[in-house]
């Protein structure tokens, strides 16, 4: 039970690792970049999940989560960027320190929210909770805090797995709600995909700011 415990939060830990350092990244490749090991480890920790758990569904996930966040996703993140020349750093609504201490205080107050409510849950389960909410407030953060549409893209990714690691962690939890998580990301991004070739076909930009002031000059 202790390696189980420890793994999973190592694991958990990981990925709320990511989801934090996203905010001090300002070129797209780095954010690319840690959405993938964010990914990979969340595939890593529905396995560990499965065996713990003893749950055939949770490996299913994890090879789900795998091959579609942590190898084709990222792929075609790193597509767009090279086809839209996606190389100059991200501007940002705020400064990097303010977001910084923004995710903290978003942390801590995860923490304070879901472990007083749990009391009664297991002991891992609450800490996987916690560190869930933590991550998805941090890919909300992301997306409130960036100003490219693809940084804002990577943060709604970063806020799913928060939410597939709450669905890990909780016992019981369906696969077909998990299945119907992962399908509905990869629809998503793909309307988004299309969504941003025609943003940058009529403003020739994917700065949220930029299409912005084109579109207050058109008035």
């Amino acid at each position: 039970m202790n390696l189980t415990f420890s793994l999973a939060h190592l694991m958990g830990g990981l990925i709320l690792l990511c989801a934090f350092l996203l905010l001090s990244q300002r070129r797209l490749a780095a954010m690319i970049t840690l959405y993938q090991v964010q990914a990979l480890t969340l595939s890593a920790a529905a396995v560990w999940q499965g065996f713990a758990q003893h749950e055939v569904n949770l490996y299913l996930t994890g090879i789900i989560t795998l091959a579609l966040k942590g190898v084709l996703l990222p792929i075609a993140l790193r597509q767009i960027v090279l086809r839209f020349n996606l190389t100059r750093a991200v501007e940002s609504t705020m400064p990097m320190a303010l977001s910084m201490m923004l995710g903290t205080g978003l942390i801590g107050i995860a923490v304070l929210v879901v472990l007083p409510s749990t009391m009664s849950a297991v002991s891992l389960t609450r800490e996987d909770l916690a560190i869930a909410l933590s991550v998805v407030l941090l890919g909300l953060l992301v997306m409130t805090a960036r100003r490219s549409a693809l940084a804002q893209i990577i943060g709604f990714l970063s806020t799913e797995n928060g939410l597939v690691l709450a669905a890990i962690g909780m016992p019981g939890m369906p696969f077909v709600a998990e299945f119907s998580v992962a399908l509905l990301v990869l629809l998503a991004f793909l309307v988004v995909g299309i969504f941003l070739l025609r943003i940058r076909e009529h403003f020739d930009t994917l700065d949220i700011t930029g299409i912005e002031d084109i579109e207050r000059r058109g008035r």
